[in-house]
């Protein structure tokens, strides 16, 4: 065997074979909770210790991402690897790829770390996007302005999420600021996009090229973090459709093994742009717990382990609130006493403002979510 092929695995995994899971935070939890259900064990290797991903798992490793003695230790400890977040390392896949079988491989978390990468394969791909361009310096900023317009958002290309990393220019004199504030540079510069709605899709794909999509959802956000996720989105059914197409086709365009979600903007005439790509499970999938026979949990072990996918059609309508800081928790002794929801919680020892601590997801009945008076329910509590 050359050293540049991984360690052979048998494929479907036999039960009580390893999963390794790299990171170890709520994802990785429902991931290592699913994969129990499986008959699987998992292996969370993170940098923190008691993780909550740690906390529901038969093993772990507390090292840094790119410990290449750690990382070899962890390889031969496990049957395959896969990662709950995409800020890991790609070195960290360049390391482990030739020592054990990783699902989704180095090519995914690349495209999808670097926004530059990101918004060159939405186009590959056949995903419309919102005008956009590469800023390495000042003049370029301003030279970027001139081509796109204001209102405009300068973003990092690596590592923002949940609204951290990125600025909104209105008038040209917020540049300079925005500049000197942003980091690590480069920087990207995107249209403002007047949306109605932010939507998302969510993709399995199997080794064997199997794909299950689910329905689309419609998301709305407070303080740029994710509140609340309505499934399916209330939308024309074109428009829906499409979106599903779209997930489906970055999936393939990945050549991805386990599950990713696709992230749009709405725009009043119907049409479609793809916003990111995140290739692992996704808050806005989290209405599947409760609402599909297999949940996008179930779904990434299944196509991870070799498994065939289940199924992703929807029994029921859902709604789905995320439990965020102190004010989420606020709302758990309501929750937890109606009997109409079902309640995740992330085994996080404190919640601090912004900090996802778990989420909420209330069901109703299929075909209902013309319903939005009664959805909207969920929002009181």
């Amino acid at each position: 065997m050359s050293a540049a092929s991984p360690r052979p695995a048998a494929f479907p995994l036999a039960p009580n074979a390893t999963i390794g899971i790299l990171g170890g935070g709520q994802l990785g939890r429902m991931s290592a909770l699913a994969a129990a259900e499986l008959g699987y064990r998992c292996h969370i290797y993170a940098p923190q210790d008691n993780e909550p991903g740690m906390l529901v798992s038969a093993a772990r490793t507390i090292a840094d991402y790119e410990d290449a003695a750690a990382l070899a230790a962890f390889a031969a400890a496990v049957d395959v690897v896969t990662f709950e977040f995409e800020n890991v390392p790609v070195r960290t896949l360049e390391i482990l790829a030739p020592l054990v079988p990783c699902r989704p491989g180095p090519k995914a978390l690349a495209v999808c770390q670097d926004r530059l990468q990101e918004k060159a394969f939405f186009g590959s791909a056949g995903v419309p996007v919102a005008p956009w361009a590469a800023v390495t310096t000042e003049a370029e900023l301003r030279d970027a302005i001139a081509r796109i317009g204001l209102p405009a958002v300068l973003k990092t290309t690596r590592l923002g999420y949940d609204g951290r990393g990125q600025a909104v220019l209105r008038e040209p004199g917020d540049a300079a600021a925005a500049w000197a504030r942003l980091s690590p540079r480069p920087l990207i510069l995107e249209a403002f996009v007047p949306f109605t709605q932010e939507l998302s899709a969510i993709a399995a794909r199997g080794a064997d090229g199997a794909t299950a999509v689910y329905d689309a959802v419609e998301n709305r956000h407070r303080h740029h973090i994710l509140d609340l996720s309505f499934a399916p989105a209330r939308v024309a059914p074109a428009v829906a459709d499409a979106a599903r197409a779209h997930a489906a086709r970055v999936a393939a365009a990945l050549e991805l093994v386990g599950v990713l979600a696709v992230e749009f903007f709405l725009l009043p005439d119907g049409t479609l742009l793809g916003n990111e790509i995140a290739p692992r499970p996704h808050n806005s999938g989290h209405w599947t717990q409760d609402a599909c026979q297999s949940s996008q949990f179930h779904q990434h072990i299944r196509a991870v382990a070799g498994l065939p996918l289940g199924g992703a059609a929807r029994h029921s309508d859902a709604v789905m609130r995320n439990l965020v800081g102190p004010e989420g928790m606020a709302r758990l002794p309501a929750l937890a006493a109606d009997t109409g929801v079902s309640l995740h919680l992330y085994g996080k020892a404190s919640a601090r403002e912004g900090r996802k601590m778990g989420h909420a997801n209330r069901l109703f009945r299929l075909e209902s979510l013309a319903f939005t008076a009664e959805a909207e329910l969920l929002s009181e509590l």
